[in-house]
C-alpha cells in the first residue's frame, strides 16, 4: 500500500521494456568490453545464484556476460552487502542487469521489502565519479531528467583501502535500466575507469589484516 507504483512496475511482462532501450555506444563495429558492480543483501545473492548454480548459469548464457558474486563473508565496507561484478561488452553488461534486476523484482513481490524492490547501489570508483557528476553537476542533472530515477552519489568515505562510492538509484525498473545505461555509457568514455575488473571483492588486502 506504500508504494502501489512500485508494484505496477514490477509486473511480469517487462519483455517490452528491453526495446525502450536505445542502442549500445560502439567503437567502430566493435562494442567495448567494460563491467559495472552493485550491492545485494545476502538473501537476494541467493536468489541470483539459484538451486546449485542454476539462475546465474541461465544468465550468463542469456546475456553472455559474466556474472561473479562475493562470498558470505566478503561485504562492501560499512553494509552487510555482497557485491556482484558483471563483465563483458556493454550490450552483454546491461542485458545480465535487466535478467538480474526482473529477477529480484519478482522475488521481493511477495514481501514487503520495498527498499530492495526500489533501490539499487552501483559501486563506482572514486576517480570515476566526476565523470557522472560532470561540471557543476551538469552530468548526473542530465542523467536525472533524461532517466526520471532518483541519483545519489554517497560521499567519499575515510575507511582505509576504500577508494569507491555508491551510487543509489531509486525508482521502477525502466527507470534504473536508464539510468545505468546512461551511467555505464558515460563510464566507457572515462579514461580511470578500467574497462575489466579481476574480482567483484577487491578488499581482501584489507580484511586479511585481522586473519
Amino acid at each position: 500500500m506504500e508504494s502501489p507504483d512500485l508494484r505496477g512496475d514490477s509486473s511480469p511482462d517487462t519483455a517490452p521494456r528491453r526495446s525502450q532501450l536505445p542502442r549500445s555506444p560502439t567503437v567502430g563495429d566493435k562494442e567495448k568490453q567494460t563491467h559495472i558492480r552493485f550491492l545485494v543483501s545476502n538473501t537476494a545473492a541467493g536468489c541470483i545464484i539459484g538451486k546449485g548454480g542454476s539462475t546465474i548459469t541461465e544468465f550468463q548464457s542469456q546475456s553472455g556476460a559474466r556474472i561473479q558474486l562475493s562470498r558470505n563473508h566478503e561485504v562492501f565496507p560499512g553494509t552487510s552487502d555482497r557485491i556482484i561484478l558483471i563483465s563483458g561488452v556493454f550490450s552483454e553488461v546491461i542485458k545480465a542487469m535487466e535478467l538480474i534486476l526482473e529477477k529480484l523484482l519478482t522475488e521481493v513481490e511477495d514481501s514487503n521489502d520495498v527498499e530492495s524492490r526500489s533501490k539499487v547501489r552501483l559501486v563506482v570508483p572514486n576517480s570515476s565519479c566526476g565523470a557522472i557528476i560532470g561540471k557543476g553537476g551538469s552530468n548526473i542533472k542530465s542523467f536525472i531528467e533524461d532517466s526520471r530515477a532518483g541519483i545519489k552519489i554517497s560521499p567519499q568515505d575515510n575507511i582505509a583501502g576504500l577508494n569507491d562510492r555508491l551510487v543509489t538509484l531509486t525508482g521502477s525498473f525502466e527507470e534504473q535500466m536508464r539510468a545505468i545505461f546512461l551511467i555505464l555509457s558515460k563510464l566507457i568514455e572515462d579514461a580511470h575507469y578500467p574497462p575489466t575488473f579481476n574480482s567483484p571483492f577487491p578488499y581482501s588486502a584489507h580484511k586479511s589484516a585481522d586473519g
